[in-house]
């Protein structure tokens, strides 16, 4: 991929996953194309490519659109994410030496920063993308040791969608100001070296946007958050 493309990407991509298009909006590449100064067809390439890691959904004759938010979706992301990031963060506390402490730390110090203001104001909007950006690089520092490429490009690709599927007012764009205390505990379960602790500080942090009870057909796609951990 072009250089150009790839910056259309990493941006549109980011665009995506920080909630600029709203749940089923079409994605227009003659109209995206104004944005980037570009051809349609170097947009259109863009967005097959998003579709590829699912945050594009494309359908013959109807073209690009921004994926719809479904409760059941959102759960089996939710699920995706404990597995491979309690997995990827243990192999990391087994492998990962001071050089991944360090870089975690510093990932958690800029979050936490940036948290910190968030619950301050009261408000996340100006700094949603800012956020968006130190909340992915500490989520993938915490795996980054774990020695499988594999790993984390399947986490890299299941956070995305995830994230995607929390963009709106009504999760407040997946931020909680619990956030703070449990990027915490996750950061000292991996100083301490305490790989059992650090499968229940994900757990705990990620565990609220699971459904209770677990989706059946007849109602995948309805929230129940009164009965959410």
């Amino acid at each position: 991929m072009a250089a150009q493309d790839a910056d259309i990407f990493d941006d549109m991509r980011h665009r995506l996953i920080t909630g600029e298009f709203g749940y089923g909006t079409k994605l227009r590449a003659e109209k995206l194309r104004e944005d980037y100064n570009c051809s349609a067809s170097t947009v259109r390439e863009v967005l097959f490519r998003l579709s590829t890691v699912g945050l594009v959904e494309f359908q013959e004759q109807r073209g690009f659109k921004s994926p719809y938010q479904s409760a059941k979706r959102q759960h089996e992301l939710t699920h995706m994410r404990i597995l491979l990031e309690s997995e990827g963060a243990c192999h990391s506390i087994r492998l990962g030496g001071v050089d991944w402490e360090s870089r975690l730390s510093a990932a958690h110090h800029k979050l936490s920063h940036i948290e910190t203001r968030v619950r301050a104001s009261g408000n996340m909007i100006p700094l949603l993308g800012l956020w968006s950006r130190a909340e992915q690089e500490f989520h993938e520092t915490l795996i980054d040791a774990c020695g499988s490429d594999l790993l984390k490009s399947t986490h890299k690709v299941i956070y995305e969608q995830f994230r995607q599927q929390l963009v709106s007012a009504e999760t407040n764009y997946g931020y909680f100001p619990e956030n703070i205390r449990e990027h915490q505990a996750i950061l000292d379960a991996a100083l301490e070296r305490n790989e059992d602790l650090m499968r229940v500080t994900v757990n705990d942090h990620l565990a609220r946007n699971l459904i209770r009870p677990l989706p059946q057909k007849h109602h995948a796609d309805t929230f129940d958050r009164s009965s959410a951990i």
